[in-house]
């Protein structure tokens, strides 16, 4: 178990809950990429991954919650762009 990881992991899952809230509070997706979403999303899961096969300790819960932030904000992303549709019609 390293510091680091979890040190880091701790870091990026603490800026998920802001980005969330922004994300349902606007309403709307302006400076946002469901590209970047999902490459982090990725990201998380090869670190998921990796604690199943090669290095299986505690730091898995970290990853664990930081995809199922990211899978919220995604699911944020397609909600707001469903409202922006609407909107336009």
């Amino acid at each position: 178990m390293s510091v680091f990881e979890i040190l880091m992991l701790l870091c990026f899952g603490a800026a998920w809950p802001v980005s969330i809230i922004k994300s349902y509070k606007a309403r709307k997706n302006s400076g946002k990429s469901v590209v970047f979403l999902i490459i982090i999303f990725i990201g998380y899961l090869s670190g998921i991954i990796n604690k199943l096969v090669y290095d299986f300790d505690l730091v898995i819960y970290l990853y664990l919650i930081n995809a199922v932030m990211v899978s919220i904000d995604i699911g944020l992303f397609f909600r707001n762009r469903k409202i922006t549709n609407q909107a336009s019609i």
